[in-house]
């Protein structure tokens, strides 16, 4: 049967790898992505020349069609602290608002998928996290326009699969990095990258012993895939996705010096409300999709994502620049 697909946040990191599988799909008719560009990019969709896929430059909150689609996967939220600490209202907005937006759109019987976040466990006290941890977030504090409005929107979707049957996918995603990050995304990974092949010098918050479970988009999107159209699966969520190989911050960045010579490090104070650990409990991941794990180790994961971004940086750097206008004499026509 021929499918109708919306993705919010089709253009960016994630999202539009996910494009990348979606149009794979040979029961697939039509695929609308639902994008502000605010942290997505078209570069990013670029290759794609498929007649089945539209995109609508608008802000998901306020997305009208008269179109009702099968499925919706709902993404579009700022995932990076620098980014989403900035403009708070805005990211409750495209999470929260977003989802009641985007149900309204949904068929009758349709599927709705939502990536929450590893963030909806605050600072934990229980490593690993499992979905049945209630978290330690702080409701007030500067990360909480992004952890709390991912915690709401799992509510919504949560009461509204209990009270009207709504057929729900729900994943929390954990330091997901690769290609197609913004050079200046802001997060640990692309951020040293990015500083290592400019300044040289890689900024690490506190001591950098606070430690992550870095997961390569490849994996992570292979997850997605299964879990939110091609296994046949029953479970709701929430489902941890990630990589539960945990490595501290400091690590990476001598890693990624080691890669570039010529780096060196900066310790910083503290980033505000900076978790200390982050590692997802994969059981019942492991059981949901048997088979799959992030094999994709972080110095691999690294080097590749490495590689991507110094094509892009070869290639702004290889646009020419419009001279500057200069009223000469020369210049000047006769008179």
């Amino acid at each position: 049967m021929a499918r109708s697909v919306l993705v919010s946040g089709g253009c960016g990191f994630i999202g539009s790898h996910l494009i990348d599988r979606l149009l794979l799909r040979a029961d697939l008719e039509t695929l609308v992505i639902v994008d502000n560009l605010w942290t997505g990019s078209r570069q990013n969709i670029a290759h794609i020349a498929d007649p089945r896929l539209s995109l609508e430059i608008q802000d998901v909150e306020n997305f009208r069609s008269d179109r009702r689609f099968d499925e919706i996967i709902h993404l579009a939220s700022p995932a990076s602290p620098p980014w989403y600490m900035r403009s708070p209202a805005r990211t409750i907005k495209a999470n929260l608002g977003g989802a009641l937006n985007l149900l309204t759109l949904l068929k009758p019987g349709g599927r709705f998928c939502f990536t929450s976040t590893s963030e909806v466990y605050g600072d934990p006290l229980v490593s690993p996290q499992p979905e049945s941890y209630r978290g330690s977030v702080d409701c007030t504090g500067p990360r909480s326009s992004y952890d709390e409005s991912k915690r709401c929107t799992e509510s919504l979707l949560f009461e509204t699969q209990r009270v009207d049957g709504l057929d729900v996918r729900v994943v929390r995603l954990f330091n997901v990095y690769g290609s197609r990050t913004r050079i200046d995304d802001g997060r640990a990974i692309s951020n040293f990258i990015s500083q290592a092949l400019t300044t040289g010098i890689l900024t690490v918050y506190g001591d950098g012993s606070q430690s992550r479970s870095w997961g390569h988009v490849d994996d992570i999107v292979d997850a997605l895939e299964r879990f939110f159209w091609r296994d046949n699966i029953s479970h709701r969520g929430p489902l941890n996705i990630g990589n539960d190989c945990e490595v501290p911050v400091l690590q990476i960045a001598k890693f990624i010096c080691s890669l570039v010579p010529g780096g060196s490090i900066e310790h910083r104070p503290p980033a505000p409300q900076d978790p200390t650990n982050r590692c997802p409990d994969l059981t019942l991941a492991r059981r949901i999709l048997p088979g799959w794990k992030a094999k994709t180790g972080y110095q691999d994961g690294i080097e590749r994502t490495l590689h991507w971004f110094r094509e892009q940086m070869a290639a702004i750097d290889a646009v020419p620049v419009a001279p500057a206008f200069r009223d000469t004499e020369s210049s000047r026509p006769s008179k």
